[in-house]
């Protein structure tokens, strides 16, 4: 409407998905980078084995490689239920995978 690109951050999250909630949080992060990010990130449980595992990344450099990442190393995700997919766009703290999200 006005022409720029929002820079702001973007939560997606699922519970109880039939099949795997990586594939339904990845896309949700897949739909969120429009609205711009540095970094990104996923946290995801089985309701079975309530043990988090988190995979987050910030883009290296001006690339947006940050999701591309997250999809590539996320295997330990695979087959769980629950979870949460968070972009971010560093407003403050550096642009570091220390700093990405989610925490």
């Amino acid at each position: 409407e006005n022409g720029y690109l929002a820079k702001c951050c973007g939560i997606a999250g699922v519970v109880g998905a039939k099949g795997d909630a990586r594939e339904y949080l990845i896309e949700g992060l897949t739909i969120l980078k429009n609205r711009g990010y540095d970094s990104a990130g996923i946290a995801t449980m089985d309701d079975k084995n309530p043990l988090l595992v988190v995979t987050k990344f910030a883009s290296e450099g001006e690339k947006a490689d940050g999701l591309n990442l997250v999809e590539q190393k996320s295997g330990l995700s695979n087959n769980h239920n629950i979870g949460i997919a968070h972009t971010r766009w560093a407003t403050h703290g550096g642009k570091t995978d220390a700093n990405a999200h989610p925490h």
